[in-house]
């Protein structure tokens, strides 16, 4: 549904002193029919930066992007994505507006239909945004990014502004609507263990570039990057006896700035591995096992 191949974008800015910031560099990825590709990272690695290329929002310096089917996204701030003088009624309706879809009727029998899909009442099409919770407002998110029926949804952190109780159902009604629409997904997030909940294959970011892609079970079972391994063993447990014994990989230092990113591998000034190599010489992205990619000059 989905392939992107090679695409990098650098910003540039500032009038005294210009400054650059690669914030994508050569990434590729697929989302195949009716899957979900995660991308997982830190704040600032680039995540959004894709998202909005893939949106148009931002056009790539560099690489393509191929969709197949009508894309929409899902924001991490559903209330901020809401129009607060305009009733949940009209927000539906908008979008089929905007593409002439429909009649009148037509659209309000499409609404309710929309509504069911995510298991909301009618009751809220009369209500304003501050009116209705936080799990209520994504919902209605969810539904206004169906309505012009995509084959294609991009989750751009769609859960970390809730509860975590919000958050499960949230999440069971995404893999719900995937199986019942066909939708593809590509799931942005920093959460891990979110993450690994719903998508097929995922990509690690570290400042700008996959550091590991793989299949989810691949991935969290066998980790092959020093950054990965790291944040896999720091994603909680839920029987505190086993997190309590749990080995972790402690990263040491901060996220260099990518203002002013490390020679060689960006990730070198965090890694117990790190050889003078590594900061002559960035790592290539390689095929280690069939379909398992990391970036990293211990499997070269």
């Amino acid at each position: 549904m989905l392939k992107v191949s090679h695409i990098s974008k650098t910003f540039t800015g500032g009038i005294i002193k210009k400054t650059r910031v690669e914030a994508v560099k050569d990434v590729s990825f697929t989302v195949q029919d009716g899957k979900t590709f995660g991308i997982v990272g830190n704040s600032g690695c680039g995540k959004s930066t894709i998202a909005n290329m893939l949106l148009s929002l931002i056009k790539p310096d560099s690489g393509t992007i191929e969709i197949d089917g009508t894309i929409q996204i899902i924001f991490q701030h559903p209330e901020t994505s809401l129009d607060p003088a305009k009733k949940i009624g009209y927000s539906l309706e908008e979008p089929m507006i905007i593409h002439k879809m429909y009649d009148k009727a037509g659209r309000k029998k499409r609404v309710k239909e929309l509504l069911d899909l995510v298991d909301l009442g009618e009751e809220l099409l009369d209500r304003y945004p501050h009116q209705i919770s936080g799990g209520e407002a994504q919902r209605i998110m969810i539904a206004r990014a169906l309505s012009l029926d995509p084959k294609i949804l991009i989750l751009d952190e769609p859960t970390s502004m809730l509860d975590v109780s919000v958050q499960a159902q949230v999440m069971t009604l995404l893999k719900e609507l995937q199986e019942k629409l066909g939708l593809s997904y590509l799931f942005i997030s920093h959460d891990l263990s979110m993450v690994k909940h719903i998508s097929d294959r995922v990509g690690v970011m570290y400042l700008g570039s996959f550091v590991e892609l793989a299949s989810n079970e691949v991935l969290y079972s066998s980790p092959k990057h020093p950054y990965t391994q790291a944040l896999i063993s720091a994603i909680p447990e839920a029987d505190p006896d086993y997190e309590s014994q749990k080995e972790k990989t402690k990263l040491e230092g901060e996220v260099p700035s990518p203002l002013n990113p490390p020679s060689g591998c960006k990730f070198r000034t965090r890694c117990k591995y790190a050889t003078e190599r590594c900061a002559q010489e960035p790592p290539v992205f390689r095929e280690v096992e069939p379909e398992h990619f990391v970036a990293c000059h211990l499997f070269d």
